[in-house]
């Protein structure tokens, strides 16, 4: 399990579905490891601003698939917590 967050910790953005359950169990995960992150529900996104959204899950996630959740550099697809784990570590 990572340690706590530091002033040093990753950026962390959680791409998600409202209706996904894997979103949901990611979500409530960073929250129990008191992780700091930012949450993009896409599918409430409108206009240029989900276009945009989507345009950038492209390129990082080729699949467009839910989860997708960027730390720092590292992209994680999937909930996968040994890798969001490896990635929060640094």
């Amino acid at each position: 399990m990572p340690h706590p967050p530091s002033n040093n910790a990753p950026a962390v953005t959680l791409y998600a579905l409202h209706s996904c359950t894997h979103c949901k169990e990611a979500k409530t995960y960073l929250e129990n490891l008191k992780v700091p992150f930012r949450i993009v529900y896409v599918d409430m996104l409108l206009g240029a601003e989900r276009n945009d959204s989507l345009r950038h899950l492209r390129h990082i996630n080729p699949s467009v698939s839910f989860p997708t959740l960027t730390i720092g550099e590292t992209v994680v697809i999937g909930f996968k917590r040994e890798e969001i784990d490896r990635a929060l570590e640094g």
